[in-house]
């Protein structure tokens, strides 16, 4: 069942829960994120960058796009940090539901300007737009990011959704895109989060999910974040796995070398799952 953010987000926001977003960038990661969706009876979003989208080719999402539409599950297909209008066009033409502009490294009134124009090309064609205001933190993921965490301005968040009319906004409490290292303990500050829950007038959405702590992540869940996205995290466990069963087993068929890297991939997005609450909530969809 394909849905577009807006919907998707309005039931996380009225139940208090948050729906997992997960990039792929190819059908083995497509069929780990979508099968876990299904066992666990959970809704997806299932989103690519713009260097996973240019890898895949536009031909791939005519298989991504009726899977989503036959799944049991309630699911988006989502533009993740489109960067100018055309690239969100790009996603529009290949049947995406939602996309992401991504302005956060403009000022003010750039941002607003790139949203605002996104938001008039897309919601005539109902299609729905997350923007961003802040800056997600980058370590070693294709999202990009920026150097320095600017963290969001809670007076800034009614202000930029009445100049834009955008339907989701992403914030900026500490998370960077990828896996940290082992010297660096990211704190999230769930005190903005919370200033900010109180006051939008949108579902807000978490970027660089990945690598933080699980009891920290689980609060911004349940505390005003309705789409947390991940991906370092269970690809990590994908190919760290799929590497494992190639040396073991110098494998030459797909049959035998993938079942257990997509196993691993699964048991963190199950994981991932109920820390966001959202397992189980497939049915309030219906």
């Amino acid at each position: 069942m394909l849905l577009t953010m807006k919907e998707m987000l309005a039931v996380a926001r009225e139940h208090r829960f948050s729906v997992g977003a997960f990039n792929i960038c190819d059908s083995l990661l497509m069929k780990t994120v979508i099968e876990t969706a299904e066992e666990n009876d959970s809704p997806v979003i299932v989103e690519l960058a713009p260097p996973e989208f240019d890898y895949v080719g536009e031909e791939f999402f005519k298989y991504v796009v009726e899977r989503l539409e036959k799944s049991s599950v309630p699911a988006v297909l989502h533009l993740d940090h489109g960067r100018t209008l055309d690239q969100v066009k790009k996603a529009i033409a290949c049947g995406f539901t939602s996309v992401m502009i991504d302005g956060s490294l403009l000022d003010y009134d750039g941002n607003a300007a790139l949203t605002k124009e996104v938001v008039d090309y897309c919601h005539p064609l109902g299609i729905s737009v997350e923007a961003e205001i802040g800056t997600i933190g980058t370590l070693n993921g294709p999202e990009g990011g920026a150097e320095e965490i600017v963290y969001t301005k809670p007076e800034d968040v009614i202000r930029f959704i009445r100049d834009t009319g955008a339907d989701s906004l992403a914030i900026a409490i500490g998370t960077a895109h990828g896996i940290y290292p082992s010297d660096k303990i990211p704190e999230l500050r769930l005190d903005i989060l919370r200033e900010i829950d109180a006051i939008t007038p949108v579902p807000l959405v978490l970027h660089g999910g990945s690598s933080n702590n699980d009891e920290e992540i689980h609060e911004a869940a349940v505390s005003g974040i309705s789409k947390v996205n991940i991906a370092s995290d269970y690809r990590k466990a994908f190919f760290e796995r799929l590497t494992d069963t190639l040396n073991e087993t110098h494998a030459f068929w797909s049959g035998d070398v993938y079942p257990e890297a997509i196993e691993a991939g699964k048991e963190v997005i199950r994981h991932k799952m109920k820390l966001f609450e959202c397992t189980g909530k497939a049915g309030l969809y219906k």
